[in-house]
């Protein structure tokens, strides 16, 4: 008989955006999607942001991060990023166009990858104070693979203007996540 080898779990981080529907309850709803999945713990959520859009004129986005314990190798954690995206309606049409929702992997512990369909760590996350800011709040100390810097330093030199925290607004998770 043989041996099984034990399970690898990765802290990842996701950002969230969404800025078509009802935003607060789609950015809920991918939560709570990830939670249902049985390689899938979330650790940790931070606040949801208000940020103004980068790209055609469109509607504010609501942001968020997340951290996340996984047992999926990183690609196959993107496809399910990805495959909830689609739950919730999202269709690709226009680069940095108006999204019901964007669901984006940041970081897999120190990892530097990069095949045709993913680059790790995210290629201009450590430039988008939208991103960095929510990030920041829940994994000041996590440290970028090449420079070193944490991600509050980072945040630190990132102007933050038009992002603006919600007040009591924050994804709720649940009691019970999905078993690792």
């Amino acid at each position: 008989m043989a041996e099984s080898l034990p399970m690898t779990v990765n802290r990842s981080a996701i950002a969230l955006g969404s800025n078509l529907g009802d935003s607060l309850a789609i950015l809920q709803g991918a939560i709570a999607a990830l939670e249902r999945h049985p390689d899938v713990t979330v650790l940790r959520s931070s606040s949801i942001y208000q940020t103004a859009p980068v790209g055609p004129p469109q509607p504010d986005y609501f942001n968020a991060c997340a951290l996340l314990a996984s047992s999926l190798a990183p690609e196959s954690l993107l496809q399910l990023l990805l495959a909830i995206e689609g739950q919730f309606g999202r269709v690709r049409r226009e680069r940095w166009g108006a999204r019901r929702l964007d669901l984006d992997l940041l970081l897999v512990e120190d990892q530097q990858l990069q095949t045709p369909s993913l680059e790790l760590p995210h290629p201009r996350m450590w430039e988008r104070a939208f991103v960095m800011v929510p990030l920041a709040e829940i994994a000041p100390d996590w440290r970028h693979p090449q420079s070193g810097q944490t991600i509050a330093e980072i945040c630190a030199t990132l102007p933050a203007d038009g992002i603006h925290r919600l007040p009591d607004a924050q994804i709720c998770l649940q009691a019970s996540s999905g078993g690792l």
